[in-house]
């Protein structure tokens, strides 16, 4: 019973993140193409996708490659965006803390903006699932794997069509973060830290080298995870956040 249960609850991950899935493929397919205009071989961009699997940094990477950064302004701006994980990391905590260190840092690895998505809702929904970390991996493997086929596809095509990434795909990443964002936005500490980190990105927009950018990540974060340690209520139904 444990082991179909377990299962079940796998396969219910899986197939609640087929919308993400679908969502997800135009930005692995983007980066791609993407990896043909930097120094990388086509098999340093898979390499990229199967070992860091974080779509926005690697995007950020590879547009840093192409400009001849250093490595150090790399890892800073891809640690700064991923900054969000950690605001994630700190939603989902009380549900996994039990876990074996090697189940959390499994999750931990693929938990992912559309992951956090599924996941989250799965969660607020039933509070008590004793095996919901089965449900979270159902989630990301789907995620992981959905994310490796697209890279693929993009290097392939991205060689034969070097104009890929300008056929106006990049509108489907909009629509996909407005997807994930908008329903968090019923939580105190998300619906603040969206409205601080976009006050700061509109303000700071002028900034070269998309600066203002990345103190929006930071400041939403910061207020993020300080009004979450705070636990106030979620808007609309009084659920804890």
């Amino acid at each position: 019973m444990q082991q179909s249960s377990a299962r079940a609850n796998f396969i219910a991950g899986t197939r609640d993140s087929v919308p993400m899935l679908v969502g997800a493929a135009p930005f692995g397919i983007i980066f791609g193409a993407l990896v043909g205009t930097t120094p990388l071989a086509p098999w340093q961009g898979q390499l990229m996708s199967l070992g860091v699997f974080a779509g926005s940094s690697q995007f950020i990477a590879v547009g840093l490659m192409a400009g001849a950064a250093s490595a150090l302004v790399i890892w800073f701006a891809t640690a700064i965006v991923n900054l969000r994980h950690m605001l994630y990391a700190a939603t989902l905590l009380p549900h996994v803390r039990h876990l074996p260190a090697r189940w959390r840092w499994l999750l931990g690895f693929l938990l992912t903006d559309e992951t956090f998505a599924v996941v989250d809702s799965h969660y607020r929904q039933h509070p008590q699932a004793a095996l919901g970390h089965w449900y979270f991996l159902g989630s990301g493997l789907a995620m992981y794997g959905n994310w490796q086929v697209w890279t693929l596809i993009g290097l392939v095509f991205g060689a034969a069509f070097p104009q890929l990434q300008t056929l106006g795909l990049d509108f489907a990443m909009v629509v996909t973060f407005i997807s994930i964002v908008v329903p968090q936005l019923r939580r105190r500490p998300h619906l603040l830290a969206a409205v601080a980190a976009g006050g700061v990105a509109y303000g700071l927009k002028d900034l070269p080298f998309k600066l203002g950018l990345l103190a929006a990540v930071l400041v939403g974060v910061a207020c993020g995870m300080l009004l979450a340690r705070q636990r106030g209520p979620v808007l609309g139904n009084g659920d804890p956040p």
